[in-house]
């Protein structure tokens, strides 16, 4: 078995979801989950089919970033996985649509951080083991730090 880091290509810092599913129908399933769950959201998702032809199978509203997944689900190239890039929503906006859609397995990531995805490979194929999702923490936060998190959330309508 061989380990191998793959950084996912995001040259806009746009927040992606990373997961399994697996079954074909993920890419209709969660296309429908992400229109119906945020009016006008753009898109673009990705899944490697992990039997028969081993598609890349994609959908998505926006071109630019359907392309985007498919360069990163062909880059981890692990069966089952799906990858999916977000304009115009965040992930708090569509991880319950996507959590409720029958075939997904598992979020490895939500986040708009660089992210590097561990996969291992054999003689079968590959397989996502974690990811790596952002830096480590630098310290602990102080009253100063905890007054400003909580004015971030009020500034971009999360709070009140």
């Amino acid at each position: 078995m061989e380990l191998k880091r793959v950084p996912i290509e995001n040259p806009d810092g746009l927040n992606l979801v990373l997961g399994q599913s697996h079954f074909i129908k993920t890419v209709e399933d969660l296309h429908e989950a992400l229109v119906t769950a945020v009016p006008g959201i753009r898109f673009g998702l990705a899944f490697n089919e992990a039997s028969g032809p081993c598609l890349i199978r994609h959908t998505g509203t926006d071109e630019g970033l359907e392309e985007l997944a498919i360069r990163n689900a062909s880059a981890i190239g692990a069966g089952h996985a799906f990858i999916l890039f977000l304009k115009d929503a965040f992930p708090i906006n569509v991880m319950d649509a996507i959590k409720r859609t029958p075939e997904v397995c598992r979020i490895f990531c939500a986040t708009a951080n660089p992210v590097e995805v561990v996969v291992a490979e054999t003689e079968l194929g590959r397989g996502i083991l974690g990811v790596i999702d952002g830096s480590s923490p630098k310290g602990t936060e102080r009253a100063a730090d905890i007054e400003e998190r909580k004015a971030f959330l009020r500034r971009i309508g999360y709070k009140l």
